[in-house]
Parts: structure tokens; sequence; C-alpha cells
């Protein structure tokens, strides 16, 4: 995967097929501390201890679809191509948290890439999910919770054309103001 935020996607897509109905992603840049981490957790159905023992093996999935399951270990080939470092804790029936920490100015780091669209996508496409979106870069923080926005759209799904914009607009300004959007 070219960038993190592809990363992220395939994260939340396991959640999402785990039955999670609340997903929180979470993006951590501290360059004082030279440090970015990256943290999505669920609510989904969790895992065993044999599966999350086999979470990081790229032999081992429990699709059906096919015989290897790289998402995981890409996302921990890549933190630990930086000096960094991968944690997933989950408990059977209490969902799973995946925490990737990178060094941020590592050569080896790759870009966050375009997270307002994957955002985007995954709101756009998934509306009966719950999606909370934290990003801190430095002392600036971010955060949106669809939950909130659906309280105030009164009936109007989420995922319809106006408010999709809307929501994006807001992304390119948290993302343009912090200088991490990629054009």
């Amino acid at each position: 995967m070219e960038d993190l935020s592809l990363h992220i996607l395939d994260i939340v897509e396991n959640s999402i097929t785990a039955g999670a109905s609340n997903i929180r992603i979470k993006i951590n840049e501290d360059t004082k501390e030279n440090l970015l981490l990256i943290e999505i957790s669920d609510n989904g159905r969790g895992m065993d201890e044999e599966m999350l023992k086999n979470a990081l093996d790229p032999f081992h999935t429990t699709r059906t679809t096919r015989n290897v399951g790289l998402g995981i270990p890409f996302l921990a080939d890549a933190a630990r191509d930086t000096g960094g470092d991968i944690s997933i804790k989950s408990a059977k029936g209490e969902g799973t948290t995946i925490s990737a920490a990178f060094r941020h100015d590592h050569i080896d780091r790759k870009p966050l890439g375009d997270i307002g669209k994957t955002l985007i996508v995954i709101i756009a496409s998934n509306p009966d999910i719950d999606i909370i979106f934290e990003h801190k870069k430095n002392t600036s923080e971010y955060m949106l919770d669809t939950a909130e926005i659906k309280k105030e759209l009164d009936g109007v799904p989420i995922n319809a054309p106006g408010v999709i914009k809307v929501i994006e607009n807001d992304l390119k300004e948290w993302f343009n103001n912090t200088n991490l959007m990629i054009k």
C-alpha cells in the first residue's frame, strides 16, 4: 500500500466485516516527540486468543475468499520500517484496537495520503456505522463524529450528496490548515 490512508481503509473494512457499528480512528502527530500514532478501535466481534496470536501472520486469515490476510501484517511492516511498532488489543465480544506507531520524520515513513477522501469513502458507503475521526497535530485538534452529525440531519441520510459535500469541505479545510492535504 502506497500510503497510510489505504492501511486505515483496510483496517476499517476489517472492523466492518467483524460487525462493528462504532469505529474510532485517531491520528496523533507529535513532531516534537517525532511520533505519528494511528489507532483504530471498534466494537466488533473481537478476536479470541488464537486469532489474536495469528493476526500478524500474513498466511492466516478468517476470510473464505482468499488464503492470505495482508492488511495488519503490511501495517506492522510499515510501522517497523520506521523504527515503530504495532499493538493489537482485542477480546471476544468486546472489539479490537490496533495501534501503529511510526517515527514521524523517518525517510521510510509512508505519507498519510488523502485521509479526507478515505473518510468520505468510509462514511458514504457505510451510513449505518458511526465513525469518530480524531486528528491531533501538535497543538491543533480536529474531531468528526458521524453520530452527532446524524442527530442534526433530521432524517436526511448522512450519505446524501449534499451532506457528503459539507463533510468533505470541512475535512478539506482542516487538512489544508494543517498542511496535510496531498493534492
